[in-house]
Order: structure tokens, then C-alpha cells, then sequence
């Protein structure tokens, strides 16, 4: 049923205000480098928000890597789990390249598990090093994607790595769910046919870290529909999922499913599920007037809150029109490259990455968080057009992010230019983290890829987070604290 004016004043009112959050995320508000309004020109955008109290977030500056791979605050030190071309699954083959989300469970032995995408797009001849083709795993065996189960003993001194799932295609983001599984997203819309493959992609797969028969003759979730995924979330208590398309022309949208009446998730459920069940739907957004908004770029403020209806999407699986393109314009609302979600706090954070020619409104980056009880949107984090991305200091193009057991957001950036993972505070601030030393362009024209997959140990004492090329997944450690 739609929200009524009045309804979404009442929320809207109580969204702005703050959401009361349990040692995680935060308010954050606008950072250095963000926008909650307009920077003057000239304005130093490494230095705190104005107005920001107590000491500097963050553990310092980064200190320059003798080795060249990752530079750190002082006091924190890394180690290499996987490298693609180095390191070797048990069955001999090398570790796949192009590290992507990433998700931490408990596992045997005081052991950590790891699930690790590989963003391959296409056939298999394209990739030097795509995910083996492991008997009795694999959706399509064109297919070149996938994802690996890596287990990182307590003192990370022993490493192992076994295929989860392969035969799929650009293995992006993903998301965690709450019985344990991994649910690995597709973003790519080839049907059989297209770019070699035998098989329609562009869906979702589960994946057991902890007993691979039960990933065995893999199987699309065909309810949660066919389009660029990237990232999922579950709400545990109502038991919908929200997902993220990355896409453009037109811009892609957010999407919420709901169980069909009587449903109870669990491991391997979802793989049960008729490829109509339940309900796939899009999101309608109006402002506190109840004026329709086409676009997320509209917010230049953060605090921002939008009221969400949902909208139904015709055909999931989009045998003849994508689904984005399925809605007429003034009938939904787009965002430009929505890329990673987390949980938390009663809710799910969403990130749009930036927004260019194809969106109402620039901007370089945009942490949304939405309420499902309120049905509300709103903006947290803001990033402004950064001036000059070959210059450290500023971030821009947020992707895959995490909730701070320590507070606030990690973040993931896939930006222009010089790469970094970052933190957002309670208040609005930012800081570095770890900066991408490793140069894989050339000196004239240096290149340096994005990082992917932040995520804690399941005890919060390692944040593992990967170098999407060559394909990098590495621990850090250090005097973690909480950020205030």
C-alpha cells in the first residue's frame, strides 16, 4: 500500500534526525571530500568537516610500502593470502584473477572461511587464470567466472583454496546471508548465445562454504530475476532481499524481493524457489512534498530522505527487454552504478559510485541507507566531483563497503586515479586506510586497480580486502579502535 503524505512527513521527520544504531555505522553526514553542501572553490578537502570535535579519525597517515603493493598507517601490517599466478588451489591450478566481493564465516578449527568472487566476464579463452572448471560445480562451461572457498587458519600461516562455484560470468559483488551462505551475483545480461556462453546469465547462485555438495549442479535463483546484478542483502526479520544492478542507458535500478506466503529461508531454500516466486519490484521515490524523483543524484544534501513505494517489474527474467527497460519514464527511480550494500542497523547501506552524463546531478559517490520499517531512503555520504584523482587525499567512486565493527563504514574504492580503502565515521568523516602502491600501468602512465571485498574476521581482528588485478586478497592488522 502507498505511503500517504502525512505518513511519510511523520517518517521522514524521524529518518533525518538520525537512526539509532548499535556500535556500527552511524549518522554519517558529510565528509572531506563530500558534499552536504557545495565546497568552496579552493577548499582543503583533506582536513576534518568544520565543526567535527575530538581528535583526527583514523590511525594517521599512510606510510609508503617498500615493497610497492599497499601502503599503511603506522603500527598495521599485511599479508598476502591469495595471488593469482603465485598461489594455487589444492588442486594445483592457479588462484582465478580478479578478486571481487568477499564474505567472512566461522569455520573448523578456530579457521576462518573466505568466499572470493572473480569478476571474469565471457568465454574462458579470454582468461589466462579463470576459475577451474571443478567437477560437478559448473553452471556453464564457457563461462569463465566463479568464485573460490579460502581457508585461513588462526594464525594465517595456512592457506587453502577450493572452487565454490565456476562456469558463471563477472562474479561482482554478493552479499552474506543470514544461514550462512554466500550468494554470488552475475553482472552481465548474455543469454546463450551471446559472447560464447551456453547458458542465459545474469542471476544469482548460493554457495555453501562449509559443505560444497550442496553448491553441486548449480542452479540459477531465477526468482530474483535476470539483469547486471551486483550486490545482495537479506533483511533477517521480514525475510526480503534487496539487490543492486550496475548499469546504464538508462541508469539501473535497486530492486526488493519478497518470499511468495509461507516461505522460510535456510541453505539451499532459495534454489528450490519457482523461477516466478514471490514478488520482484522496483522503487517509486518521492520527496517530503510528495514530488516523484527519477533519479538518486537529485540529493546534494546528505540527510536527505526520500519515501519508497515498490513498483513490480512485469518479466524477471527479461526473455526480450532488459528489466530496467521495462518501466516508462515517472514511473521509477534510477540511480547511476549502484554497487555494495551491507546490513546493519536495521537496514541496508547502499552505495551509488558516481553519476556523470547519464544522471540528473554529478556527484562521486553516494552511501544511502534504507529503512525498511519507515520505507525510507536516506542519503549518509556524499562525495563531491573530485578535482584531481591523481593526487592522494581525496576519494571518489565508493563501491563495495562494510560496517565497521570499530564504527562506521570501510569502504572500497573505484575511483579515477589513485586507489584507496576508507573509513567514514559516526560524524561524517573520513580517513584513509590502505592505499594501492601497486602500479600495474606503466611509469609514464600509471595505472592502479580498484579495491574489492573489505570484510572483518568473523572476531573483528583482520580486515580482509582485495586487489581486484591481478587478483590480491590480502589481512591486515593492526591497533584497530573505535572510531569516534
Amino acid at each position: 500500500m502507498p505511503l500517504t503524505r502525512r505518513d511519510f512527513a511523520k517518517r521522514s521527520a524521524v529518518a533525518g534526525a538520525g537512526i539509532a544504531l548499535t556500535g556500527s555505522a552511524g549518522v554519517l553526514a558529510t565528509a572531506p571530500g563530500a558534499i552536504g553542501q557545495e565546497l568552496p572553490e579552493g577548499t582543503d578537502r583533506s582536513v576534518p568537516a568544520a565543526g567535527a570535535r575530538g581528535r583526527a579519525p583514523g590511525y594517521g597517515p599512510l606510510i609508503d610500502d617498500p615493497a610497492g603493493l599497499l601502503a599503511l598507517p603506522a603500527g598495521f601490517t599485511y599479508k598476502i593470502i591469495t595471488r593469482t599466478g603465485v598461489t594455487t588451489l589444492e588442486t594445483g591450478e592457479s588462484t582465478p584473477s580478479h578478486h571481487d566481493g568477499t564474505a567472512t564465516f566461522e569455520g573448523p578449527r578456530g579457521t576462518t572461511l573466505l568466499v572470493n568472487n572473480h569478476e571474469l566476464k565471457g568465454p574462458r579463452a579470454k582468461w589466462p587464470h579463470p576459475v577451474p572448471l571443478a567437477d560437478g560445480l559448473v553452471y556453464d562451461p564457457a563461462a569463465a567466472g566463479g568464485c573460490t572457498v579460502v581457508e585461513v587458519s588462526r594464525d594465517g600461516t595456512h592457506v587453502t583454496e577450493r572452487v565454490g562455484i565456476a562456469g558463471t560470468s563477472t562474479n561482482c559483488a554478493g552479499g552474506r546471508t543470514p544461514w550462512g551462505t554466500w550468494l554470488t551475483c552475475e553482472e552481465t545480461e548474455d543469454k546463450a548465445g551471446r559472447n560464447g556462453m551456453t547458458k542465459d546469465h545474469g542471476y544469482v547462485f548460493e554457495v555453501d562454504p562449509h559443505d560444497l555438495r550442496a553448491a553441486r549442479d548449480p542452479r540459477p535463483v531465477k526468482a530474483l530475476g535476470r539483469y547486471a546484478h551486483e550486490a545482495v542483502v537479506v533483511d533477517p526479520r521480514r525475510g526480503h532481499l534487496y539487490l543492486t544492478e550496475d548499469a546504464d542507458r538508462p541508469n539501473g535500478l535497486l530492486y526488493r524481493w519478497t518470499p511468495p506466503h509461507g516461505f522460510e529461508h535456510g541453505r539451499g531454500r532459495l534454489r528450490t524457489l519457482a523461477g516466478d516466486a514471490g514478488t520482484l519490484a522496483a522503487p517509486r521515490c518521492y520527496d517530503s512534498g510528495g514530488r516523484f524523483v527519477d533519479d538518486l543524484s537529485r540529493a546534494t544534501k546528505t540527510g536527505t530522505v526520500y519515501g519508497v513505494d515498490w513498483i513490480e517489474v512485469p518479466d524477471r527474467d527479461a526473455r526480450t527487454t532488459s528489466v530496467r527497460n521495462q518501466f516508462a519514464d515517472g514511473e521509477i527511480t534510477r540511480a547511476r552504478k549502484l554497487e555494495g550494500m551491507w546490513w546493519a542497523d536495521g537496514g541496508a547501506y547502499i552505495v551509488s559510485s558516481y553519476a556523470r552524463e547519464e544522471s540528473p546531478v554529478r556527484h562521486d559517490g553516494q552511501v544511502w541507507f534504507y529503512d525498511p520499517r519507515r520505507r525510507t531512503l536516506t542519503l549518509k555520504v556524499l562525495l563531491g566531483i573530485n578535482p584531481d584523482p591523481e593526487e592522494d587525499g581525496a576519494f571518489d567512486g565508493p563501491d563495495n563497503i562494510t560496517v565497521s565493527p570499530y564504527g562506521g563504514l570501510i569502504i572500497a574504492e573505484d575511483g579515477e586515479g589513485i586507489q584507496h580503502l576508507f573509513g567514514a565515521t559516526d560524524d561524517g568523516r573520513t580517513y584513509p586506510i590502505a592505499r594501492n602502491d601497486l602500479n600495474i600501468g606503466t611509469a609514464e602512465n600509471p595505472r592502479y586497480s580498484e579495491f574489492t571485498g573489505p570484510v572483518f574476521s568473523p572476531d573483528g581482528r583482520v580486515l580482509y580486502a582485495n586487489i581486484q588485478e591481478p587478483g590480491i586478497m590480502l589481512a591486515i592488522r593492526g591497533p584497530w579502535r573505535r572510531q569516534r
